[in-house]
């Protein structure tokens, strides 16, 4: 089903930018053949549309944007029905205007505990301004919740498992994909007889995400199982504006407000290695129980409402219970395109690379970075850090890889080291920087999660799970090959063609 599912998104895909370069032809031949001295007239007319798109994203302060700019040169009529398509963005549009509400609405709960903000200022003046920033987007931060970091998706599921079967008042998921297999029908079979027992159950996906497995049987289903369903940004509404963007790649399950998930791990098997796809499927995910879980339940209001406007929550009725006491703190964070230019999923990856003294550790699947990011990586690494990467050496997308591949070169040259994890592909999202801090969440160092998809995370700060996070990143590297920088630079001509090809247009990967 995976497969499949992997393949439909291609032939979509793939169908689209067909589609949109037989129109460059097409364009090409008839202006050539039937319009013959007319034809760099009306050529003209299209590079001066063209033109006028690029000035109009230069002024647009978001670095992707640029390789539209590239793209839309390059291949006027082309470049102009893929941006339309996938590039523009709706700033006025009736989603957008929603979910600004919801943040509005969500602002009155996330009110920060001033003695908390106040201890870290005093006692962690190194890393505080990330928190500061992320405080400022309107995301508290907290104390008195305990972290568990889990370094493969096989233990999270079955923490999740057990969690859930102890669920006495609500559970609540987001997840961006839903497949069919033995997690999905284990954690069903719960949801199930806990809707029996009288707890209400509510699951959010992403319409894309989950698109091979939202039938109208599947949906009907979850009705008679008496579980609530919300899908977002249904794909037939997205195809009828010509726009596949703007996904909710969150994942969150959180149980009587207690606890809350989330990290790289959907709900499908792959993520378990109950099914092998691209050889041993290394994921990373954490669990908090205490007071940070506020945020959870916030941020997952934020996108039912998103999906039901017209429905009222209580909010209160929803809040933690249980009282623990923990050293450290953490701060639940989430970003989407609707923040842009300023997004906090790649703000406070910058800031914690920037504030970085020592060392910065990143593992991600997907290394297609803009200016930015590159710029502040080999910034970090010519100040003295040190910088290291880990990335899929199995790649689920062969074309992202080629970016990935691309975007080695600079980086080594600056003295940041590159490891692809050999037994398989690594999904894993963290930042480690300095012992002290850092982050876990669905965010890629991608265009996607910085520009285009509803993502969240957590920042961690001076808590134990930190060394957790660490411990695994050795680890792993030890089960990785360290990439060379005179073997890179030996890689065939017509890869090095490829991958610049594709890094022109990656906005579109």
């Amino acid at each position: 089903m995976n497969i499949i599912r992997s393949k439909y998104y291609g032939i979509i895909r793939g169908v689209t930018v067909g589609i949109a370069f037989l129109l460059q032809i097409v364009t090409m031949v008839f202006l050539s053949l039937f319009l013959m001295k007319g034809f760099f007239v009306v050529y003209l007319l299209l590079d001066i549309i063209s033109v006028i798109t690029v000035f109009a994203l230069v002024n647009n302060e978001e670095a992707y944007k640029f390789s539209w700019i590239l793209i839309i040169m390059v291949l006027p009529v082309a470049g102009l029905f893929l941006y339309f398509m996938w590039g523009r963005k709706r700033t006025n549009s009736k989603d957008y205007r929603i979910i600004r509400e919801m943040e509005k609405e969500n602002s009155k709960y996330l009110v920060q505990n001033e003695e908390v903000e106040e201890d870290i200022s005093r006692q962690h003046p190194n890393k505080v301004q990330i928190s500061r920033y992320l405080r400022k987007k309107g995301f508290p931060i907290y104390n008195n919740t305990q972290v568990t970091y889990y370094p493969v998706g096989e233990e999270m599921i079955e923490a999740m498992l057990e969690d859930l079967r102890q669920a006495k008042e609500f559970i609540f998921m987001e997840y961006y994909i839903v497949n069919d297999g033995k997690v999905w029908r284990d954690i069903l079979e719960i949801l199930t007889q806990k809707v029996q027992e009288g707890v209400d159950v509510r699951l959010l996906f992403d319409d894309f995400g989950t698109l091979i497995l939202n039938t109208h049987d599947f949906r009907e289903d979850l009705k008679l199982r008496g579980i609530k369903l919300s899908i977002f940004n249904p794909i037939h509404r997205n195809v009828a504006r010509l726009s596949f963007n703007y996904r909710n790649h969150q994942k969150i399950m959180i149980i009587d407000g207690n606890i809350g998930y989330t990290g790289g791990i959907n709900l499908a098997d792959e993520y378990a290695n109950y099914i092998v796809r691209f050889g041993h499927w290394k994921d990373t995910g954490i669990r908090l129980y205490g007071e940070g879980v506020w945020s959870f339940t916030c941020m997952f209001f934020e996108m039912w409402r998103m999906c039901n406007p017209k429905e009222n929550l209580c909010y209160n009725d929803y809040r933690p219970k249980m009282q623990v006491k923990e050293d450290g703190y953490v701060q639940p964070f989430s970003g989407g395109p609707h923040r842009n230019p300023d997004n906090p999923t790649e703000g406070a990856y910058t800031r914690i690379i920037n504030k970085a003294r020592d060392y910065i550790y990143i593992t991600t699947p997907y290394l297609v970075l803009d200016q930015t990011m590159r710029n502040d990586l080999i910034s970090a690494a010519g100040s003295g850090v040190d910088v290291r990467i880990i990335v899929p050496g199995i790649p689920d997308k062969w074309y992202v890889y080629m970016v990935n591949v691309y975007n080695y070169g600079k980086l080594m040259q600056a003295g940041v080291r590159i490891f692809e994890y050999t037994p398989g592909f690594i999904h894993a999202k963290n930042v480690i920087a300095d012992n002290e801090c850092a982050i876990c969440g669905t965010i890629n160092t991608d265009y996607r999660s910085f520009y285009l998809h509803y993502e969240c995370g957590v920042f961690l700060s001076e808590i134990s799970a930190i060394a957790d996070m660490k411990e695994d990143f050795i680890k792993t590297q030890k089960q990785c090959k360290e990439m060379n920088l005179t073997e890179w630079s030996k890689r065939p001509i017509s890869h090095k063609i490829v991958q610049f090809g594709l890094k022109i247009l990656s906005p579109l990967l």
